[in-house]
């Protein structure tokens, strides 16, 4: 589903990614990890053509970014959903018309039918039907994640790209995230790509996963395959992220 080639990337003379490169399968969860500044969210977002690709390529279904045109590119997105870290959904718009934004700008669709499908997807995303006429300010933080998540399927995507997903939730409602992520995956297909720290997504629900660190990757892999590495910079890195 991705192919990430030869990337390096530097900004003022410093680098974030030394000729990196990588496969996502299509179906699996795949966790870009490491510390602060590491450059995994300069990869993501490189990915979903945000930021520009310095050197070597990035291929997705089948598509190299680098040489797609503009009318591509606008094609191509419309084959992801994305999760930013805080929702970013728009306070102004309940949360009907927050899930169907993509489908009222993308779409010919009447509004009775984009309402269906966004009733649809808040279904999906396990919350009422009710809660579709309240604003961002009168949800939980959860409740955000989950609508967010609910808008980045709309157009039914075939990847799902999420930056720390569950980030300021509580154990049980980021517990319960990871379950939702799992459930989606096995139920629409989806190849996921998840930036987090969080070593329960980490264990739980990541099938294999890449650590960057000083612009190098240094583990590509499962978490019982990262816990048989005798590698200090793996180590430090779960084991700093063990909760409790």
């Amino acid at each position: 589903m991705i192919k990430v080639e030869n990337i390096s990337t530097s900004f003022y003379g410093k680098y974030v990614h030394k000729n990196i490169s990588l496969d996502i399968h299509d179906g699996e969860i795949f966790g870009l990890l490491g510390g602060s500044g590491s450059g995994k969210t300069t990869l993501l977002r490189q990915m979903i053509m945000l930021d520009e690709i310095q050197e070597g390529s990035i291929e997705i279904l089948g598509h190299k970014l680098t040489k797609l045109k503009p009318i591509h590119r606008n094609y191509i997105k419309r084959n992801w959903g994305i999760l930013f870290q805080f929702g970013a959904l728009f306070s102004s718009l309940n949360v009907i018309e927050n899930i169907g934004i993509m489908l009222k700008e993308n779409t010919k669709l009447p509004q009775d039918i984009i309402n269906d499908i966004a009733y649809t997807k808040l279904k999906m995303v396990g919350l009422d039907a009710d809660v579709g006429k309240l604003y961002p300010e009168e949800l939980s933080g959860g409740m955000k994640k989950r609508v967010a998540i609910a808008r980045s399927l709309a157009l039914d995507p075939k990847i799902l790209f999420l930056d720390e997903p569950t980030s300021g939730l509580d154990p049980y409602s980021a517990k319960a995230f990871d379950e939702l992520i799992l459930e989606l995956r096995d139920m629409l297909g989806l190849t996921v790509v998840i930036i987090t720290h969080e070593l329960d997504t980490i264990e739980n629900v990541l099938d294999r996963f890449t650590i960057i660190s000083e612009a190098n990757l240094v583990f590509t892999g499962t978490y019982d395959e990262a816990l048989k590495e005798n590698n200090g910079t793996i180590n430090k890195f779960l084991n700093q992220n063990r909760k409790g």
